[in-house]
């Protein structure tokens, strides 16, 4: 049996362009790969995307800028850093709504570290024995109490850890996601490199920035160290 040739229209790869920022030509290859069925072609085109991040992810990041969001009439504010390989890019109007989108979750969702490696082992330690004593507590066997705590150190990353939390304008991906989208896109590697987030009122302010730098070599070093 012969494949299906399935007929893509130019309205078709425009919608998708729409939807997931991607370039007519990968909107169109997504498209033809998926028969057509938007929600289909996005979701590989995501998962090119995120194939894309996984290259890049060792090469340097030494341009980009820095942002700021202000929220809930000046109550909440933002500084972030999000880098990318050249200046050029960074110039883009697809970077510059990157690190405003960036920003703008950052106020709204106000994580406390860059990267799920960045988390401190005092704040790691202390939270898987709080899950571990809950699960004991429950009266949960050993074995039962430590498949538990994995399981909740896990939603315990997306909750403290923006580059693990659902992104605050589509739920369905994360902010890692949404950058690993534009990484393919622009064809660099972007990495958030710190940021900062006050609060009226508040006494302390959230200050984070990555432990990641990738090596001399461009490989990507080991995260944390």
């Amino acid at each position: 049996m012969g494949t299906t040739t399935v007929n893509i229209s130019a309205a078709q790869v425009k919608e998708l362009r729409d939807k997931s920022g991607a370039p007519m030509m990968d909107c169109k290859k997504a498209l033809a790969e998926a028969k057509g069925d938007i929600e289909q072609a996005i979701v590989l085109l995501r998962k090119r995307g995120t194939a894309v991040a996984e290259r890049k992810a060792g090469r340097v990041t030494s341009e980009g800028s820095v942002a700021s969001y202000i929220h809930a009439g000046g109550k909440i504010g933002v500084l972030v850093e999000v880098n990318c390989e050249s200046d050029f890019v960074a110039r883009t109007d697809d970077f510059k709504e990157l690190v405003h989108d960036v920003a703008m979750h950052i106020a709204a969702s106000d994580p406390k570290f860059v990267r799920k490696e960045d988390v401190t082992p005092e704040a790691y330690e202390r939270e898987k024995d709080i899950f571990l004593a809950q699960a004991v507590a429950s009266g949960k066997p050993p074995q039962i109490a430590e498949k538990m705590v994995t399981g909740k150190m896990a939603k315990f990353y997306e909750e403290v850890c923006l580059l693990e939390q659902p992104f605050i304008k589509d739920q369905t991906i994360s902010v890692g996601q949404l950058i690993a989208t534009k990484i393919g896109k622009l064809g660099e590697n972007i990495a958030v490199r710190r940021f900062s987030r006050f609060k009226v009122g508040d006494s302390g302010m959230t200050v984070a920035s990555t432990t990641y730098k990738p090596d001399e070599s461009g490989e990507a070093a080991t995260p944390g160290k």
